[in-house]
């Protein structure tokens, strides 16, 4: 599995090798004007509060990680690897065009690339990370 879709699997519990859940059938009967393509569908996901889900891993540690401004903590934050060699891999991942020996640089990048991507997966962030 990708750094990235280990990542977003840890922030929405995704396990690489199941199916995403799909909603539990409702007891309400369908409508007859409703075409049977409309009622096979895919919903869609239903946005996750990402930052209540961190904040809350974050408060059951002894030390307080700063996720929010930092890939390093994010990562750690998930139980992941956060050396450089990993955060190059993922670099490369997202097709970072930097130069990764400033890693300042090409961590604060990384960290506005993951932010985005949870984002697009149905993350809810404040604005202010978003923006």
């Amino acid at each position: 599995m990708s750094i990235l879709g280990n990542i977003l699997g840890k922030i929405f519990n995704r396990d690489k090798d199941k199916p995403a859940a799909q909603p539990a059938p409702t007891s309400t009967p369908v409508q007859p004007q409703v075409t049977a393509a409309a009622a096979t569908a895919p919903q869609p996901a239903q946005p996750v509060d990402v930052a209540g889900i961190l904040n809350f891993m974050n408060d059951q540690r002894d030390q307080k990680l700063n996720w929010q401004t930092s890939i390093v903590d994010l990562m750690k934050l998930l139980g992941m690897e956060s050396s450089l060699a990993e955060r190059k891999e993922l670099a490369d991942e997202l097709g970072y065009t930097g130069d990764m020996s400033d890693s300042a640089s090409m961590n604060i990048w990384l960290h506005k690339q993951v932010i985005q991507k949870i984002v697009d997966n149905g993350g809810q962030l404040p604005r202010d990370m978003t923006s």
